[in-house]
């Protein structure tokens, strides 16, 4: 039998409040309190890019229920029979005595709160650039939800006609989506790194993201820093100033990045990664058995490399809150790790990946290669359907699937398909459970081949040397200069319409095209000695062509996965709509 126990909870914003409603509802009698040194608490921290571009009306609907009632202290208190201490600042633990040192921010005085069990769900915390400027009015990280009303008030008193975000992650491109989309605001989005998300996906799929966003009018810059930001004569911000430009700015968002609100357990001498994070068991108990932690603070384990990983996002918070509290209760849970898997919007389009990138698992150092595709994302025949990129990313030893990363229309096809995805990688999937994973079927919502079951075929014919393949940089940079691969030649098999202005521009000694139909019939005007490289729209015919010309004895030939589907996403110079 459980007894009665004191629970303190720091932090109330995810992690925090589902830890404690969960533990009321398996221990009533306990006495649970949640400290949060903010005043506004359990809100969708990650609905805030939404609320500032107005797509949510207002900040108290990121703090309500589905039924439309605030998560207040009132709320907890009187709905939950949860004590809530706002305003209230966690100073140390004191481990031996087992008390929470705290401080109440309006007056200064200080408490002791006594403990059986403590809960650690601190968060995260923004980045802080090392800049001059950083701290002149105008210029906000995305902290929490005070931040937030702030922009968004000036921006509906009609103060901000230019805006600079700094930092190319998911929170900076949600906010230059919101800036621009619904307020108009002329929006500059500068990254470090040579690509947007850096680390999340690989460069591909960040250019197609880059090159929409430029299409709906935000100017992004890659490749540059943020060296200083530039006050008026009255003090307020006006500017960016990067290695290669200034940019005017009534408005600087900052948001490089978060890490983990850890020190209260690093001075409580518990165990911390080197980066922050603090170290739990599946169980999601610290190196002190008394003290849980979840959520932004800590360090969760990749499922895939096994390896100490990050993950910030509040549905992981939300399941690591419920996983602690069973355990808290006695319910035996463990909470297996994290795959990683991530999706946003960014106007028309949105981006997805879960695994890790076919980068990382070089890094990482498996056998990696990839299967790139560029399917229908519904039956081709269906009104509205549109192009799906999938990659996937799997070691050649073992047949593991590493990681999946879509681009696509906005709408809800790719998440399905990386949903999909990620409970197949955290059970160790090989290409083969890819390809007999069943889908449910209707036009208006697939093809009857899926898209991801069609991304594991092109995969075994990779793994099993079916279907050899160029990797995009090199066929981008040999479209930069053909005369570093003077035996190459494209052998485009698309409809006439689309391939002749390539013949055009490029001669028939570089870019010759045989119509897919016409294959059979016309294959003798391949030239001998050439290396083809086989392009269709999106793949799968080149493959076709490909076993079609060894058969023929004429294996000197590549196939460009995803095709000029991918390419065209791209948008380098030389292609021609």
């Amino acid at each position: 039998m459980i007894v009665e126990k004191k629970i303190v909870i720091v932090g109330a914003v995810a992690a925090g409040p589902k830890a404690a409603c969960r533990l009321k509802r398996l221990q009533p009698d306990w006495d649970i309190t949640l400290v949060d040194q903010d005043s506004l608490i359990s809100y969708g921290g990650c609905g805030i890019p939404y609320y500032v571009s107005g797509d949510v009306s207002d900040e108290s609907e990121l703090r309500a229920t589905s039924f439309h009632v605030v998560r207040d202290e009132k709320f907890f208190q009187e709905a939950k029979g949860i004590k809530v201490q706002t305003r209230t600042r966690a100073i140390s633990i004191d481990r031996q005595r087992k008390v929470v040192q705290v401080e109440r921010l309006e007056s200064g005085q200080e408490e002791e709160l006594p403990y059986d069990k403590l809960i650690l769900a601190t968060g995260a915390k923004p980045f802080a650039l090392p800049i001059p400027g950083v701290e002149l009015d105008g210029v906000f990280t995305i902290a929490n939800l005070h931040k937030a009303i702030e922009i968004r008030k000036r921006i509906a008193q009609g103060k901000v006609s230019n805006a600079v975000v700094i930092g190319g992650g998911a929170i900076g491109i949600e906010m230059a989506e919101a800036l621009k989309d619904l307020w108009g605001v002329e929006t500059s989005l500068v990254e470090l790194e040579p690509q947007l998300l850096p680390c999340i996906v690989d460069w591909p799929f960040a250019a197609m993201l880059k090159n929409h966003l430029q299409e709906n009018g935000v100017q992004v810059f890659t490749g540059e820093s943020a060296t200083e930001i530039l006050a008026n004569a009255e003090g307020k911000v006006c500017g960016v100033k990067t290695g290669m430009r200034t940019l005017e700015a009534d408005l600087v968002i900052v948001a490089v990045g978060v890490r983990p609100r850890s020190e209260l357990a690093r001075e409580a001498g518990l165990s911390v990664a080197p980066w922050g994070g603090i170290r739990v068991n599946q169980r999601l108990q610290t190196s002190d058995p008394d003290i849980y932690a979840a959520g932004d603070c800590v360090a969760s384990t990749s499922v895939v490399t096994g390896r100490e990983t990050y993950a910030p996002l509040g549905s992981l918070a939300n399941r690591e809150g419920r996983a602690l509290a069973d355990n808290l209760a006695g319910i035996p849970t463990r909470f297996k790790g994290v795959c990683g898997s991530f999706i946003m919007k960014a106007f028309e389009r949105c981006i997805a990946t879960t695994g890790i990138s076919y980068e990382a698992a070089l890094a990482e150092g498996y056998d990696a290669d990839y299967a790139l595709t560029s399917p229908p994302d519904r039956a081709h025949f269906f009104p509205n359907q549109s192009v799906v990129i999938l990659q996937l990313v799997f070691d050649r030893r073992t047949r593991r699937v590493l990681g999946v990363q879509g681009f696509g229309m906005m709408n809800d096809s790719l998440s399905a398909r990386i949903d999909t995805a990620a409970g197949l990688i955290a059970a160790g999937a090989t290409i083969e459970d890819f390809s007999d994973v069943e889908m449910a079927y209707a036009p208006p919502f697939s093809s009857a081949i899926d898209s991801i079951n069609a991304v594991a075929y092109v995969a075994e014919n990779l793994c099993d040397g079916r279907m050899r393949q160029l990797d995009l940089d090199r066929f981008l940079a040999w479209m930069e200069d053909m005369s570093s691969q003077p035996d190459w030649l494209a052998l485009d098999i698309r409809h006439p319409l689309e391939a002749e202005p390539y013949v055009e521009r490029y001669g028939r000694e570089k870019w010759l095209a045989v119509q897919y139909e016409q294959m059979r019939e016309r294959y003798q005007e391949i030239p001998e000695g050439k290396t083809c490289i086989i392009l269709c729209n999106a793949g799968t015919r080149s493959y076709e062509v490909q076993v079609f010309l060894d058969h023929l004895g004429k294996s000197d030939s590549m196939v460009l996965g995803g095709g000029l589907n991918v390419v065209s996403r791209l948008e380098p110079d030389w292609y021609i709509k």
